[in-house]
């Protein structure tokens, strides 16, 4: 992945046709055509005949770095500027500020992006150009020598206007490392440059304020170029967008199917049995030489059909190959959402079918809750020979249950744990109450739809129901014809209701 970056001029003095600056600060965010990228120490590698550019244009080489130093504060390289037009013109605009940045294009060879920031680990440095608006503050050219032997004058040295706070310490570092050059006076030639100017209201705003108050040249040129009002330069100010992606609609939570028993699926066909006894042995009390009770076990089949539960996306391949790598990463994990919402809502609209209406109609109150779990227990116990062990409820039904109360006092709230009736948390979709695991289901649908309905919540012994399921399966194909990638995420699964009352549904008065 290759990236652009520029950065700042510090200061100038004159001499030996050179410009030197700090081209990679480190530790600082910079702007570029990633966003922002902060560069740690040793993290950038420096190849032999690096070229110096005008604005990133290749055809427009003015010089090369002849030498480069890594400091703490980051990488100062100084580049000899040769001797043409094209050359006075770049240390006559860097000495006067008016194209005073550095900017770097390098090659991205290991990086992690970490709250909206690209964090370069490893780097290639590729081509630095001389451009008129940097990205970073605090890297900037902060030496330019650019005397002619044929015309020698005394020594004098140019600190640029611009040199910004946040910098002063390396400028001084470097003047004083560097040797004292000598100022040739000579005819500038007219500059002709078209400058990279940054529309934003903000700028705008400071140079109209310059243009007006303080008389500043180079402030009314930008806002003639931004024509009076940003409105007018809509396109030259971008509307960034950012990584996270916002989704209301469907997650990962399958509460129904983490509730109950679990299974593998077999590797073959599209239905399997599973034994089920339908007459046990018995034991009756005997008399001495009586015959002995005699009942035959005998068993029938469960059959459990598989299903197939699939989602497709059609995309093309310009998509796939030209945007960002993490795409195709969150496309599947968008399948993976939408795969687990179908799959636990197959479930539970199953278990409602195969279920008990509870015998006994209630109100929705602490008392009644109650009463229905003790009830609906005994039922499950009744019917499977197994004890239940979980309480599927809707959103609504969960948020009645924390809502209850002995005098004020929450009852399963987890912020009141002195109570013995478990403990619930409006953060946490899993909870324990009156003994029962808690799971909270979206995919429960009662009658009523106010979530206080019929089947609104079950007390369920697990091991009555089990889900068979196969691992999740991707499938590509390539359509030459249109250009187009399909893809299918799927994957099988099936439903076992071993012993249908083993749910009990809650029953509203």
């Amino acid at each position: 992945m290759e990236i652009k970056f520029s950065t700042d001029i510090m200061s100038a003095n004159t001499s030996k046709r050179e410009m030197k600056g700090l081209i990679v600060p480190f530790g600082e965010a910079g702007h570029t055509n990633l966003g922002d990228v902060v560069f740690t120490k040793g993290s950038i590698t420096i190849p032999e005949k690096i070229k110096l550019f005008v604005e990133h244009d290749m055809t427009r080489p003015i010089g090369r770095l002849v030498s480069s130093e890594e400091t703490d504060l980051g990488i100062i390289g100084t580049f000899k500027i040769g001797r043409t037009n094209a050359g006075d013109d770049a240390l006559a605009e860097a000495q006067e500020g008016l194209r005073d940045g550095f900017s770097i294009g390098a090659s991205l060879d290991d990086y992690k992006i970490d709250n909206e920031q690209v964090l370069v680990s490893a780097a290639t440095l590729k081509e630095v150009s001389h451009v008129t608006n940097p990205a970073f503050k605090a890297a900037q050219i902060h030496e330019v020598a650019a005397s002619e032997p044929e015309q020698p004058k005394e020594s004098e040295e140019v600190v640029s206007e611009q040199q910004t706070p946040e910098v002063e310490e390396v400028a001084e570092v470097a003047a004083a490392e560097a040797p004292k050059v000598e100022a040739a006076e000579r005819r500038m030639p007219v500059i002709h440059t078209a400058p990279r100017l940054e529309f934003s209201k903000a700028k705008y705003l400071e140079n109209s304020i310059k243009a007006t108050v303080f008389g500043d040249d180079e402030a009314r040129a930008y806002v003639r170029a931004a024509d009076d009002t940003t409105t007018n330069n809509a396109g030259l100010i971008p509307t960034p967008q950012l990584r996270e992606i916002i989704n209301p609609l469907s997650n990962a939570e399958r509460g129904v199917i983490d509730a109950i028993s679990r299974g593998a699926l077999p590797d073959s066909g599209m239905s399997f049995e599973i034994p089920k006894i339908t007459a046990v042995p018995t034991v009756d009390e005997t008399a001495e030489e009586g015959t002995p009770s005699e009942t035959g076990m005998t068993n029938s089949f469960l059959s459990v059909s598989v299903k197939k539960y699939a989602g497709q996306q059609t995309f093309s391949v310009e998509l796939l190959d030209r945007s960002n790598p993490a795409f195709f990463d969150e496309l599947v994990r968008q399948m993976e959402f939408a795969y687990a919402k179908d799959t636990d809502a197959a479930v539970a609209t199953a278990i409602q079918a195969a279920g008990t209406l509870n015998a006994t109609a209630r109100d929705n109150t602490a008392s009644d809750f109650l009463g229905f779990v003790a009830d609906g227990a005994a039922a499950v116990y009744g019917a499977s020979l197994g004890f239940a062990r979980s309480l599927i409820v809707t959103p609504e039904q969960w948020a009645k249950i924390m809502s209850y109360n002995d005098s004020g006092r929450p009852i399963y709230i987890a912020a009141n744990p002195q109570n013995a009736g478990g403990a619930l948390s409006p953060q946490s979709l899993r909870g324990n109450v009156a003994g029962l695991d808690l799971y909270v289901s979206r995919n429960f649908t009662g009658t009523g739809g106010d979530g206080l309905a019929d089947y609104s919540m079950a007390v369920i012994n697990p091991e009555s129901y089990t889900w068979y399921e196969s691992p999740r399966l991707q499938l590509r194909t390539n359509l030459i014809a249109s250009g187009q990638v399909e893809v299918m995420y799927y994957g099988y699964g099936a439903l076992a209701a071993k012993v249908g009352a083993g749910a009990n549904w809650f029953n509203k008065n």
